[in-house]
C-alpha cells in the first residue's frame, strides 16, 4: 500500500535512469505518480523507463541535457503535452570532477557548475512556470554533503552543491507567493553500483569499517534518498516544510573524528 500521497501528480526526475533518480523515480511511481525520466544517457533512460513499465508503473523517458536551456524546454514541453503538467520537480543531475586545481581546466569547472547549479536553476525555471497554472508545486534539489565538507581535488562539485543550498533558500521565498514549496536535500554516502545501468550495474564492494564508520551503522542505499524525497514530495505530511536541506548521511557530519 502506497505510503505517499502522490496519487496523479506528474513528477520530472532529472538524472532518473541511473543511481539515486532511479530509486526517486521508482518511488514515486510505485506510489501513484506519473514520471518522467529527465536523462541524458539515452540508454540508461530507455532501459529504467522499460524496467519500470513492466511492473505496470507510468513513467516515461525523454531525453535531456539539463545544462542546455532548448533541451529543458523541449522535456517540460513534452511532459505537459503527456501528462498535463508538472507538480513535482526533482533536480537530481550531476557530475563530477576530481582532478588538482593545478591540473583542471576551466572548462572542466565551468562544466560541472552548468549541469550542477546552472541545470537546477534552468530546470526550476520552466517547471515552475507550469507548477503555477496548477496551483502550486514542489521542487526537490538534490544537494551533497560536500556542500559542507570536502575530499580533496573537489572544488568544483563541492561549490556547485554549496550554490544548490542557497538557490533552494532563494527559490523558496522567490516561489513561495504561487503555493511552490522548494527544499533541499544532501545525502551523503549512497552506495548507487545496484542502481546503474545493465552494463554497469555491479555488487557493492563494501567492508564492515565502510559501515561500522557511520553512527547509523551501514552505508545508505538510495532508497534513503527516495523515501524522504518521496515524503517532501507529499504536501499532507510536508506541507509546512520549505526552504530548508535535510542532510541525509548516517551521521557523518555530526560525527567528530580524531587521530589515535
Amino acid at each position: 500500500m502506497p505510503c505517499y500521497n502522490l496519487k496523479n501528480k506528474v513528477a520530472i526526475v532529472t538524472g532518473g535512469g541511473q543511481g539515486i533518480g532511479a530509486a526517486i523515480a521508482q518511488l514515486f511511481a510505485e506510489n501513484g505518480a506519473k514520471v518522467v525520466l529527465a536523462e541524458i544517457d539515452e540508454e540508461a533512460g530507455l532501459e529504467r523507463e522499460a524496467m519500470l513499465r513492466e511492473r505496470g508503473l507510468d513513467v516515461t523517458f525523454i531525453k535531456t541535457d539539463v545544462a542546455d536551456e532548448e533541451s529543458v524546454k523541449n522535456m517540460v514541453k513534452k511532459t505537459v503535452e503527456l501528462y498535463g503538467g508538472v507538480d513535482i520537480l526533482v533536480n537530481n543531475a550531476a557530475i563530477m570532477s576530481v582532478k588538482s586545481i593545478f591540473e583542471r581546466t576551466l572548462e572542466e569547472w565551468e562544466r560541472v557548475i552548468r549541469v550542477n547549479l546552472t541545470g537546477p536553476y534552468i530546470c526550476s525555471r520552466y517547471a515552475a512556470e507550469e507548477m503555477i497554472k496548477r496551483g502550486g508545486g514542489v521542487i526537490i534539489n538534490i544537494a551533497s554533503t560536500r556542500a559542507l565538507m570536502s575530499e580533496p581535488d573537489t572544488e568544483p562539485y563541492s561549490a556547485s552543491k554549496g550554490g544548490l543550498l542557497a538557490l533552494t533558500h532563494s527559490l523558496a521565498i522567490s516561489l513561495a507567493k504561487y503555493r511552490i514549496r522548494v527544499v533541499a536535500v544532501s545525502p551523503g554516502w549512497i552506495e548507487t553500483s545496484r542502481w546503474k545501468k545493465s552494463k554497469l550495474r555491479s555488487e557493492p564492494k563494501l567492508r564492515p569499517i565502510d559501515h561500522e564508520q557511520h553512527p547509523a551503522g551501514r552505508v545508505g542505499d538510495p532508497m534513503d534518498i527516495a523515501h524522504i524525497c518521496a515524503f517532501l514530495a507529499d504536501n499532507e505530511k510536508a506541507g509546512f516544510i520549505t526552504g530548508v536541506n535535510f542532510v541525509v548521511d548516517g551521521g557523518m557530519t555530526v560525527k567528530m573524528i580524531y587521530a589515535d
